[in-house]
């Protein structure tokens, strides 16, 4: 740099210095400004979606694009939890059909089925409440009306029939949170007092375990909806209470136990997506292929675990070599109707640990069930008075059940 620059730049340097020394104090603040346009938004982040102000579509609009899944999903059981009674007609179901109605009602009288779809059905009246008593008497304590319809199960070997649900009671619709789709507690259905809270849809649609799917719908590259595979999802309604005990009563586990079930074993670890397709329902996969016993339904089997055991069991104890499930997870759980004389519920537990030296599955006061099987379910199902099977003493029963998958 030059001499002259230099002194230039030390002259700037020094006006400004002077400057600065002889401004005076500080003004107060001027008034505020005029607000300035808003500037156009930045870009998103990485990675990043807009998920806010998403509604729900149903499930047939998810049908139009995931038709295979939707077509399969529909012939399961998580759609047809509650089932809206429109312009006096009964609902549709794959496999059941609602024949019976509480004494005194006609389709007209009725809101909503709970449930139809293989095992039994109620009814939700007009106002909301489900019917215990004929029209005009709910909370009059009539001790023998007819309100629940259950199918006719050879398993079990009962005919259709109807038994008494809380007869005489006044009871409120308040299983919204399990049998239906996008359930709000706090917002009640207007001219219903008998239900409690409101939903987007009755019974478990697509967007129950997906949330809601417009923006998806609009955007389907851009918009992923929730895939979650935890089994603690599941666990949300397929449980009853706390996890940490399997409730029971009248001589079974109480119905939608799986989850508690499986937390008292080491299955606790595994998904319930290893084993089940959450679209494919057991007994639609049953049901729609009963000719063919080969199909499987479930999506794995117990010998990709169990192989050793599955390549061994006793031929002198069962000559003919029975299923897995017939022992390991034999039919202790009653949803509609269970004969106790023979051990036999109408739905198979989720309890598979067997001990040999067990022989009772319950709790002395019979309110909730033992962690592993005894011998009673897993044994007498079929040994017993006048089942396939010949009788077996308990001593009988656990000289037999133990070692039975030790290879000598």
């Amino acid at each position: 740099m030059s001499k002259k620059a230099v002194f230039l730049v030390a002259a700037a340097l020094l006006a400004t210095l002077a400057l600065v020394s002889c401004a005076g104090p500080v003004g107060p603040e001027g008034p505020e400004g005029p607000q300035g346009p808003e500037g156009p938004a930045g870009p998103a982040g990485e990675g990043s979606v807009a998920v806010f102000g998403a509604e729900y579509t149903g499930s047939a609009a998810c049908g139009e694009c995931h038709t295979d899944t939707y077509d399969v999903f529909m012939q399961s059981g998580h759609p047809y939890k509650l089932n809206a009674v429109v312009d006096g007609q009964p609902p549709e179901y794959p496999y059941t059909e609602v024949t019976e109605l509480p004494e005194g009602y006609t389709w007209d009288d009725i809101s909503y089925v709970i449930g139809g779809y293989n095992w039994k059905y109620r009814f939700v009246d007009n106002e909301g409440f489900i019917i215990t008593g004929l029209p005009g008497t709910r909370g009059d304590g009539n001790t023998d009306y007819v309100s629940q319809f259950n199918f006719a199960n050879p398993v079990v070997g009962n005919e259709l029939g109807g038994v008494a649900y809380h007869p005489g009671e006044e009871r409120k619709y308040n299983c919204g949170t399990c049998h239906t789709t996008g359930y709000d507690p706090d917002t009640p259905t207007e001219g219903m007092p008998g239900i409690v809270g409101s939903w987007e849809a009755p019974g478990i649609q697509c967007e129950e375990c997906h949330g809601p799917g417009s923006l998806h719908a609009a955007n389907p590259r851009g918009v992923a909806l929730d895939i979650e595979r935890d089994s603690a999802l599941c666990g949300e309604c397929h449980l009853r209470g706390g996890s940490e005990a399997v409730d029971a009563s009248g001589g079974f586990i109480k119905h939608h136990e799986q989850y508690e079930e499986l937390f008292q074993s080491k299955h606790i670890t595994i998904n319930c997506v290893v084993c089940h397709d959450p679209h494919a329902g057991v007994v639609a996969l049953r049901k729609a292929n009963a000719e063919d016993e080969t199909v499987a339904v479930t999506r794995t089997s117990c010998e990709n675990c169990h192989n050793s055991e599955a390549a061994y069991q006793n031929s002198e104890i069962h000559p003919a070599a029975l299923e897995c499930i017939d022992c390991h997870m034999p039919r202790v759980t009653k949803s509609a109707v269970g004969n106790i004389d023979m051990f036999t519920g109408d739905i198979r537990t989720h309890l598979m640990g067997i001990n040999p030296g067990q022989i009772e599955q319950f709790t002395e006061d019979g309110s909730n069930a033992l962690s592993e099987l005894g011998l009673n379910f897993t044994c007498r199902s079929c040994h017993v008075e006048g089942g396939i099977a010949t009788v077996k003493t308990d001593e009988e029963l656990i000289t037999k059940a133990k070692g039975y998958h030790t290879e000598e």
